[in-house]
């Protein structure tokens, strides 16, 4: 056998393990030689038996069962286990701001990290879920800019749309470009968001990638060092409702018992839950105040009330109170 081909022998075998095999489907050296075969290439047991040992030493994890009609070799351990592939599909369904096609080719390309017999229960598991999904598919080349940006310290300039009654996505401020400082990538509602600095408004903003259009790197050194020294993206995230900015402001809510659960799920298991009499409790939460803020408040019903400060307190009436009128 030349050199060649036992190159080919050896690649032939790896591809047919990761492949095919696992715990309860085993290649045996015929079953391998088989494959070989259908290559045109051929091998003894001793060939195959040191072809799999050189492969142990590179790093596979090949494992044997010995003796019975279950004799063989198969892959144990893989990157991707199938509870860990079934997430990331799960990701992928989910995610607004992945369009169906590539969603589609996403999750072609992680069944290919399965070997085949895993990879047929993977596609059992899979669902086509009727939800929304983005028909933007520069959202890959705004992501590929933005990292882009970031790794060469530089600002980033796009249009920004938003959607019109006729559901087209036009360009807001007259199709004026934006020009910020990007910082980082966050995914929040299953939407993808550019966490960047204004230096026009001397502000933290974020933008949805899906409605950013023409995203290029500019020349120019990126701003905002100092504003995200002590960025915390989890703090941040926490204390905005839907991505919508606002005025931070320390809020304090009134509890029913019953919302213990929501309340660490929104704010995380740090926040203090204060007893308020038997039934209650108080919490003290860093929040970002916006209509969105005061939408969750509303969506908790009669069993959370704004306690303070007073200014929160007035903008809660009057966002019910313009509710209320037009009823």
């Amino acid at each position: 056998m030349s050199i060649s081909n036992s190159k080919l022998k050896i690649l032939y075998i790896m591809k047919a393990l990761i492949e095919e095999s696992d715990e309860d489907h085993v290649l045996s050296s015929v079953d391998l030689n088989m494959i070989l075969k259908r290559h045109g290439l051929s091998a003894d047991r001793k060939t195959i038996y040191n072809d799999i040992e050189t492969l142990r030493e590179f790093g596979l994890d090949i494992l044997q069962n010995i003796g019975g009609n279950h004799a063989g070799y198969y892959i144990g351990s893989r990157d991707f286990e199938l509870p860990e592939l079934k997430l990331l599909v799960d990701a992928v369904q989910v995610s607004k701001f992945i369009t169906s096609k590539k969603s589609k080719e996403l999750i072609e390309k992680l069944e290919k990290l399965a070997g085949k017999n895993d990879a047929k229960q993977l596609q059992r598991n899979v669902f086509i879920y009727n939800r929304p999904k983005a028909g933007n598919e520069t959202i890959y080349y705004n992501v590929d800019q933005i990292h882009k940006a970031i790794l060469e310290d530089k600002k980033i300039t796009f249009q920004y749309t938003e959607w019109t009654v006729k559901k087209q996505l036009v360009p807001k401020k007259s199709g004026q470009y934006y020009v910020v400082s990007p910082w980082s990538l966050t995914w929040d509602d299953q939407n993808y968001y550019l966490i960047a600095y204004d230096e026009e408004a001397n502000l933290i903003k974020h933008y949805r990638v899906d409605k950013m259009k023409y995203a290029e790197v500019l020349t120019e050194t990126r701003l905002g060092k100092e504003q995200f020294k002590d960025f915390d993206l989890a703090a941040f995230a926490k204390k905005t409702f839907g991505m919508y900015g606002g005025r931070d402001e320390t809020v304090t809510l009134v509890c029913h018992n019953d919302l213990a659960g929501v309340m660490i799920d929104r704010f995380g298991k740090d926040t203090m839950l204060i007893p308020e009499g038997e039934e209650h409790f108080r919490i003290n939460v860093l929040v970002s105040v916006s209509p969105q803020f005061f939408g969750w408040v509303t969506g908790l019903g009669s069993k959370v009330y704004i306690d303070g400060p007073r200014n929160v307190k007035e903008g809660y009436r009057e966002y019910l109170e313009k509710i209320l009128g037009k009823y």
